[in-house]
């Protein structure tokens, strides 16, 4: 990483608060370039706190964008951070709504040209693409990294029409305890405990709306830029990584924006959840600062830069490796694709019956433990020791598995594969889970990608039709994206399960199937390397930031393994317990702010019981200025659960300024398990506020 202190422009920076049209002000930190010529404003728009949570990373990119000539502003969302009002949903109109004005407002302010772009990732990436679906006239381009065009079947709660246990769960406990913590009283003042005991009092956990719209019906639509591709006018460079669950989304949008005449150029690194400068494992990393600025200075500045002689698509095609937990770099090579659907790209089918070993039986019966899936890794990998998926071998020794005859030569595959199936299922729905991997010769078995389909979701995702019980019918689902290379002598495998807890939420009956191999295959995006040898290399600088913040590490150790897994051996019941390590455990900023967060998630099955799958976060965030003083603390718990008809969901937030409890709630609801979306059924609901 090679760290800047020179540039272009000299830069300064002010907090300011923006205003909004009901009264309402959003807290801003804006740099700028010391210039007497008014210039283009980025926007970077999260609920994640500029002054604490995001300070690091937000130093390494404002002030880079500053010094290049650009107004880089970062916003904290209505009801975060230090910002006025209430958060109530993510991604709400609202939200958008106030996206949009913020745009406006400061293409209107003097130092701004009347240009804008808009960035981020995640969240940042998400709101991006909304807000460009708006079309306000002053957003001319926007980078979305690590993003979703649909946020019902690619997003944290649902994955083929499944609930997504794992982040359904643990993602609205993590923002139940973001959303309470308090403004800063250094930048909110005085009335810090009057916004904070009016934003706790509009509390209500996330997971409570998700659960209750279990098919993608309007809510889901809403902010789903999928619905109209066509609705987007400003330049997309769409970012992904191969770690990352959203890499999806980047092929989507350049195929789809390229068919309109939208411009728009995609990249998907070996990347996980992070920026791709930022050199978090896997990398390598790369000068994604300088690419950006390439994309900005063509639709800000109108200069030419040669951005759109780039391919449409560029990306990069992994390695054959042994599996690991982390990898520093994942070795590869960048390629390039001027069209997707790329012409070098051809589907290659591998039927099931060839890859059977044996000519009997041809009907083979998928029944997993209701424990397969505790070794699938995390979700969002965010560059973890433990994050990845270690070896497959004892998950595909709890499903079926296809193998092929020892590869020939080497096999390169980019993009999505397609798993199609002839299966009989002896009750209403079941979940059919697919995992390809790479068998080396050893035996070793390295996850490349995998697809899930709830059974009753296989006519789309916007209606669920149960299956018919004794029935045999033609199934296919589509497989995440993948850029990887197959080496000669090893093994394709594709390994079927019915279970993948706790990245899937077990079906009330928790019931297997049978497939027929000889009606079965697996279909790949095979591409053909040949002619990349005659055209440009794909190549980047070298990764590139402005100074870091000096943040003091108080205590950066973690006192529990980020994942562990426990067994009941008696009692067949699993235990898989995660430290989310979003960071030091706890640490202090320049300004005096010291920052502590503490959290573990844990998710419990009993291997022949899938109503006994449970899971339960708990948060505790304390946030401390000696010079005040001030002494803040939020402590919450969530637990859910399950019978056969219903969720059940048990919420709790406790908050203490100093030792004093100002705000306890409690929420507990039952949401019923059903195909159609239904309001939450108030259960129980304390609360205590003073």
């Amino acid at each position: 990483m090679r760290i800047r202190d020179e540039f272009p422009y000299g830069v300064i920076h002010d907090d300011v608060r923006i205003p909004l049209r009901d009264g309402t002000r959003l807290y801003a930190r804006i740099w700028r370039p010391v210039t007497e010529e008014p210039v283009p404003a980025l926007l970077e728009y999260l609920p994640y706190r500029l002054t604490d949570s995001t300070a690091e990373r937000d130093a390494q990119r404002h002030p880079w964008y500053a010094g290049q000539g650009y107004a880089s502003v970062r916003v904290d969302l209505r009801g975060s951070g230090n910002s006025d009002g209430t958060m109530t949903d993510e991604y709400s109109e609202q939200e958008i709504a106030d996206g949009v004005a913020v745009v406006e407002w400061l293409a209107g302010q003097p130092w701004c040209n009347g240009r804008v772009g808009m960035f981020g990732i995640s969240w940042g990436g998400f709101n991006a693409l909304q807000v460009a679906a708006r079309a306000p006239e002053p957003l001319k381009a926007i980078v979305t990294v690590c993003s979703t065009d649909d946020r019902y079947d690619n997003d944290v709660h649902y994955v083929g029409g499944a609930v997504l246990g794992v982040d359904m769960h643990a993602w609205a406990a993590t923002m139940l305890a973001y959303t309470a913590r308090p403004p800063d009283p250094r930048y909110a003042g005085a009335s810090w405990r009057e916004q904070w005991l009016a934003r706790l009092a509009g509390t209500e956990p996330f997971i409570h709306t998700w659960l209750s719209h279990p098919l993608r019906d309007a809510y889901w639509r809403h902010g789903s830029v999928a619905e109209d591709y066509g609705s987007i006018k400003a330049a997309v460079l769409a970012v992904g990584g191969w770690h990352d669950p959203y890499r999806d989304t980047v092929l989507r949008l350049v195929e789809r924006l390229d068919e309109l005449g939208t411009p728009v150029r995609g990249l998907i690194g070996p990347w996980s959840h992070q920026y791709p400068d930022r050199e978090y494992p896997p990398g390598p990393a790369i000068g994604f600062l300088q690419e950006t600025l390439r994309w900005w200075d063509r639709w800000l500045r109108d200069e030419e830069t040669g951005v759109l002689e780039e391919p449409l698509l560029r990306s990069w095609i992994c390695e054959s490796v042994p599996p690991a937990t982390t990898y520093t770099e994942q070795p590869g090579r960048w390629v390039g694709d001027e069209s997707w659907p790329s012409e070098q790209i051809v589907p290659a089918e591998i039927a099931f019956a060839q890859a059977q070993q044996s000519a009997e039986p041809w009907l083979l019966p998928v029944s997993s433990p209701q424990h397969t899936g505790l070794d699938a890794g995390r979700f969002f990998p965010i560059g973890n020791r433990a994050d990845l998926p270690p070896d497959q071998r004892e998950e595909d020794g709890r499903s079926v598995c296809f193998d092929t005859a020892p590869l020939l030569g080497r096999v390169e595959i980019l993009g999505r594969g397609l798993i199609r199936l002839r299966l009989r299922c002896e009750a209403s729905n079941a979940h059919v889970i697919a995992r390809l991997c790479d068998v080396a010769e050893n035996g070793s078995s390295t996850l490349v990608t995998r697809g899930v389909l709830n059974l009753a979701s296989r006519e789309g995702r916007e209606k669920a039709v149960p299956w018919i019980p004794g029935e045999t019918r033609d199934v296919e689902f589509e497989l995440n994206a993948a850029g990887y290379a197959f080496p000669a002598g090893h093994r394709i495998r594709v390994a079927l399960s019915s279970a993948y807890w706790p990245w899937i939420w077990p079906d009330d009956e928790g019931a297997g199937f049978e497939v027929e191999a000889a009606d079965s295959a697996l279909i790949l995006p095979v591409r053909d390397p040949i002619p990349d040898v005659a055209r440009k290399k794909v190549v980047f600088a070298e990764p590139e930031q402005a100074e870091p913040l000096e943040v003091e590490l108080v205590d950066g150790r973690r006192s529990r393994p980020e994942r562990t897994v426990l067994r009941d051996v008696a009692a067949g019941t699993w235990m898989l317990d995660v430290d989310p390590a979003y960071g030091a455990a706890s640490r202090r900023y320049p300004d005096g702010l010291q920052y502590t967060e503490i959290a573990r998630d844990r998710y419990w099955i009993t291997q022949d019981d899938p109503l006994s799958a449970r899971a339960r976060s708990d948060w505790s965030i304390r946030l401390q200025r000696e010079e005040l003083p001030w002494d803040a603390r939020v402590v919450t718990r969530s637990e859910t659960s399950c019978t056969a008809s219903a969720f059940i969901v048990e919420n709790i937030v406790r908050c203490y300024d100093a030792d004093e409890l100002v705000f306890e709630r409690t929420w507990i609801e039952e949401i019923p398990r059903g195909p159609q979306p239904h309001e939450t059924k108030p259960h129980e609901t304390q609360s205590h506020e003073s």
